[in-house]
């Protein structure tokens, strides 16, 4: 068996990812199977997924020495991956980028390399700030859509990651999109209408409020200018349900512009929803600005809405 000390670096993580990040050659499916069997304990006590690790909890893995150390010497999964970011802050604790469309953030079934988060794992072990081994892994504080451009913020160390995370939890973070929706959308108001998610659709409904199942969500908007059919519109995004912004947009008659899955057509040859995750203000007054893609920048020009855009 190994027996291992959490450090401080790696205080705040659940106990899946921990195993996942040490024994990078061990599939996730792999790591799940060895804490349903009791073969990872804490302390003593069987481990769970959903465990958060602190500093000198004691990790028991009943595997060979010899299998511990192939499996930890794989390469990780970020070795190998391009560094293309498109980088709008960085210190010593925080990376802020500016995610391209058609991009995941995190791995999923679809594409387990080629993801941002990825990109940024390699963009730092090249610089030499993460290492192979038990060191705690930068993480994306917020997350997008495959097809959403813009602000995602990722912490270099647990302490960062948590404490955006609680601003975040304790809306204390203020997050601005540009959206491009079908219609002509005047003035401003806000949309407070609970969702339900199927997972098995990857969609998003409005909710009853009685529904044990329906999350609250509320989002803010300010139409910015109309021409050809179609509004730029400003988006406070108060909480933050997947697909939120597309499923209450539709719901008061404005769908995204490209956002087939939640009745918006297509136009200008543009086959994904038009949404940009514009500013992003944290509560100590920094603010981070990403500019919106080509194909959005394009769609402005075409239509006219260039002249509403703020510089």
């Amino acid at each position: 068996m190994i027996q291992i000390e959490i450090l401080k670096q790696d205080s705040g993580k659940k106990l899946h990812r921990y195993v996942r990040q040490i024994l990078p050659g061990l599939p996730l499916s792999g790591v799940y199977k060895m804490i349903r069997v009791g073969r990872i304990k804490v302390n003593g006590k069987k481990g769970k997924n959903d465990i958060v690790l602190v500093a000198g909890d004691q990790l028991t893995i009943y595997m060979a020495e010899e299998e511990y150390r192939e499996l930890a010497r794989a390469k990780p999964k970020f070795q190998g991956v391009h560094t293309n970011l498109d980088v709008i802050y960085e210190d010593e604790h925080l990376l802020v980028v500016n995610k391209p469309v058609d991009l995941l953030t995190h791995p999923d079934h679809s594409e387990h390399k080629n993801t941002l988060i990825n990109r940024a794992l390699a963009y730092l072990y090249r610089k030499g700030e993460i290492s192979d081994g038990r060191s705690f892994l930068p993480a994306a504080v917020n997350r997008l859509d495959r097809n959403t451009s813009g602000v995602v913020m990722i912490g270099k160390d647990s302490d960062t990651l948590r404490l955006l995370t609680q601003s975040i939890r304790e809306h204390r973070v203020q997050k601005q999109y540009l959206a491009i929706v079908w219609g002509r959308l005047i003035g401003e108001g806000e949309i407070d209408a609970p969702l339900t998610r199927d997972q098995r659709k990857n969609k998003t409904f409005l909710g009853d409020q009685q529904s044990e199942l329906a999350k609250g969500a509320l989002t803010r908007y300010r139409a910015l200018g109309t021409a050809a059919g179609f509004t730029l519109v400003e988006i406070d995004l108060i909480s933050g349900r997947t697909h939120q912004i597309r499923a209450h947009l539709k719901a008061i008659g404005h769908p995204l512009l490209g956002d087939a899955k939640y009745g918006g057509k297509t136009a200008f040859g543009v086959e994904h929803h038009l949404l940009h995750a514009y500013i992003v203000r944290l509560a100590d007054g920094r603010k981070f600005v990403a500019r919106p893609s080509e194909v959005f920048l394009n769609v402005l020009s075409s239509t006219g809405l260039h002249r509403f855009i703020k510089e």
